[in-house]
């Protein structure tokens, strides 16, 4: 059932594109693109971030300026550099922060690896109210020009999209930043699909729906049907790791399917059981991450991660996964 605030936001939007269907597309992105408030949203969350609050304040701190924002950075360095340690960055999820990814940046440092953990523009430290794969890319480059370059990008969930679309130059005003490897982690991988399920929630009709997704082509210079992953990484040959579980009810395991199927240097790793969230801080997946950047060349496989418990996950139906697909 919707609630109260999105039946006024669709009510809204349905008054003004019956005066202009170009003018609903550009509040809907709005909207779309409006960051929500940094505090924790439950009890869960704020105890996920107590535990992280020690680690984090060990890390060095650095801000950033792009336009709009001051992004924070958070560097992890190990004591002794191992032989062959990469620098990596990581950037977390919509609605999430670097606090989330502790456990994964603790495990790469433990390995001989420099972190550079992200917040996203109107996420953890970093100041903002508006994020969308521009501003994650403009955040991207300027982590890359104060802290790179690096060997290695690891994204969950839209972090995925962004890093792919800074290797892959997909944002015409901001310099490509290719990196020797890449991690998704529960990634989208069409943001086509992520405009729709948004439309759709706030009641957009046809045309207010492919204005709000013009859009795009105003802050990335190329409509929004590039920005796919076989059309982004197409001709970006970078090493990459695709993990999902099937069991995810925000993203499907469709998307990792699809950025697997761009070549074989791609390999996919089903990681089911952890769902969208909890897959950024499960052993398995961990282990996983820093076997692969610490590995020479592998083909592509397909490899199941240990689940943790016996039983099946759901599967769902086509429309069932369609109606839950998240920008997350």
């Amino acid at each position: 059932m919707a609630s109260l605030v999105e039946k006024v936001t669709r009510a809204a939007l349905r008054l003004v594109a019956a005066q202009s269907p170009e003018k609903a597309g550009e509040l809907a992105f709005w909207l779309f693109t409006r960051t929500r408030s940094t505090k924790p949203q439950s009890d869960k969350e704020r105890k996920a971030l107590a535990l992280a609050e020690a680690r984090m304040a060990r890390s060095e701190t650095v801000r950033l300026v792009i336009a709009g924002s001051v992004v924070a950075t958070h560097v992890f360095r190990p004591q002794t550099p191992a032989p062959g340690g990469q620098k990596v960055l990581v950037v977390h999820g919509y609605r999430s922060r670097s606090d989330h990814m502790i456990a994964l940046a603790d495990a790469l440092v433990a390995a001989g690896h420099t972190v550079v953990c992200l917040d996203l523009p109107g996420h953890g430290a970093s100041t903002g109210k508006t994020l969308h794969l521009g501003k994650a890319v403009e955040a991207i480059d300027a982590a890359w020009r104060q802290h790179g370059p690096f060997d290695a990008f690891v994204g969950h969930s839209f972090g995925g999209p962004s890093v792919m679309a800074a290797a892959a130059g997909s944002i015409l005003h901001v310099p490509q930043r290719r990196p020797d490897r890449i991690v998704t982690i529960a990634a989208p991988s069409n943001m086509a699909d992520v405009f729709r399920w948004a439309g759709k929630l706030m009641g957009l009709g046809a045309a207010a729906q492919s204005a709000f997704e013009r859009q795009v082509l105003r802050f990335a210079g190329r409509p929004l049907s590039e920005f796919r992953v076989d059309r982004m990484m197409h001709d970006v040959p970078v090493r990459t790791l695709a993990i999902h579980a099937e069991d995810d009810k925000e993203v499907a395991f469709s998307n990792a399917e699809a950025i697997a199927g761009i070549g074989p240097h791609v390999r996919l790793m089903k990681a089911s059981g952890f769902g969208h969230r909890r897959i950024v801080a499960a052993e398995p997946v961990i282990q996983a991450v820093v076997a692969f950047l610490g590995e020479e060349g592998r083909a592509a496989e397909i490899v199941g991660l240990p689940l943790p418990c016996s039983s099946e996950p759901n599967r769902l139906t086509a429309s069932e996964d369609r109606s839950v697909r998240r920008l997350a």
